[in-house]
C-alpha cells in the first residue's frame, strides 16, 4: 500500500514538473531566442499561430520547406508562440503570447503574424504590409515582394535565394 501511494505522489510530481516545463512564457521564449541569436549571429522571427490555423501551417512549412529551411536558417532563429486558439485549446497558448500581439499592435489582425528582432530584442519589421494589413502567410505576387523586402532588409539573403523563397511562398492556381 505504502509503495503504491509513493509511486502515485512521484507521478503527480513528474506530471506537475512536466507540465510547468511546458509553460515557456513569452518573455521566456523571447530571451532564449535573442540568447542564441547573439550566439549565431542571426535575427529572430517570431511566428503566432494556432493548432487550428490551416495558413499558420502552410507558414511554418514553407519555411521548413527543403528549398527554404537553410535559407531561413542560417538567418534567423525562428520560434513559435501559440495565440487565439479555441476554447478547447486554450492550454496552448503561450502565456503572454497574446500580450506580445497587443503590445504590437496586432491583437486585431488574422494569424499568421509574425516578428523580426534583431539579437538585442530591437523590433526591425513586423507582418504588416504598407496598408496596415496583415501578411499573414504571404502567398500572393504582391504579398510575397513585401515579405521579401521584409527579408532582405533583415537578412543576408541573396536576390537569388530571395526568388527560391518567392518561388515556394507564390500560391499556384
Amino acid at each position: 500500500m505504502k509503495l503504491k501511494f509513493l509511486l502515485f505522489i512521484m507521478s503527480i510530481f513528474l506530471t506537475t514538473n512536466i507540465l510547468q516545463a511546458q509553460e515557456k512564457t513569452a518573455t521566456d521564449i523571447l530571451n532564449e531566442a535573442f540568447a542564441q541569436a547573439k550566439e549565431e549571429n542571426k535575427n529572430v522571427m517570431v511566428i503566432f499561430s494556432a493548432s487550428w490555423c490551416g495558413w499558420c501551417k502552410r507558414l511554418i512549412a514553407n519555411i521548413n520547406d527543403d528549398s527554404c529551411f537553410e535559407l531561413f536558417d542560417k538567418n534567423y532563429v525562428i520560434t513559435k508562440m501559440i495565440v487565439k486558439e479555441s476554447k478547447n485549446n486554450k492550454n496552448l497558448e503561450t502565456p503572454g503570447g497574446l500580450q506580445l500581439l497587443i503590445d504590437n499592435k496586432a491583437d486585431k489582425v488574422g494569424i499568421p503574424f509574425f516578428l523580426i528582432y534583431d539579437a538585442d530584442g530591437n523590433l526591425l519589421t513586423d507582418a504588416f504590409d504598407d496598408n496596415g494589413q496583415n501578411l499573414g502567410c504571404p502567398a500572393s505576387k504582391e504579398e510575397v515582394a513585401v515579405f521579401k523586402n521584409k527579408l532582405k532588409a533583415t537578412s543576408t539573403l541573396t536576390d537569388e535565394e530571395l526568388a527560391i523563397i518567392e518561388e515556394k511562398f507564390i500560391l499556384k492556381k
